[in-house]
């Protein structure tokens, strides 16, 4: 596949992601996709995404993510995004549930593209910003 096809497939990604959509998951992520960070306990794969997702939506049920750049290299493509988040959901990290705040975090993903769907999911985000934006851990400094 192009470069550019293996974005159109990470961009779907996003648009089911951002959509809460999980049933339509399986269009573009592998039923045996490997993922680099699940927490720990999740089962691996496509069930292990979607638990990851049901448990982010339930604290943040405004979540969104923005796709800033998309880079791809024969099957790998590379997203930086940033989130938006107000947390009125459950309890979270000590956080109490429904606290209101405002929450801002960046992240890059690395997928691997193959046959049209994601196989290989690694991705690194600001976590230590979302707990002092939650006011779990005081901010540097502080």
């Amino acid at each position: 596949m192009s470069t550019e096809a293996n974005k159109a497939i990470v961009r779907r990604y996003r648009e089911i992601y951002n959509a809460h959509q999980l049933d339509q998951l399986g269009d573009v992520l592998a039923p045996d996709l490997k993922s680099h960070n699940l927490m720990p306990g999740l089962p691996p794969g496509l069930d292990g995404i979607k638990m990851v997702h049901q448990g982010t939506v339930a604290a943040f049920p405004d979540l969104r993510t923005t796709t800033e750049q998309l880079l791809a290299d024969g099957d790998t493509v590379i997203e930086v995004w940033s989130q938006t988040q107000t947390h009125t959901g459950i309890a979270l990290f000590g956080a109490p549930a429904n606290s209101g705040k405002k929450v801002r975090t960046t992240g890059i993903s690395v997928y691997r593209i193959r046959d049209g769907k994601i196989v290989e999911h690694r991705a690194e985000m600001d976590f230590f910003g979302v707990m002092v934006q939650l006011g779990v851990i005081p901010a540097p400094g502080m």
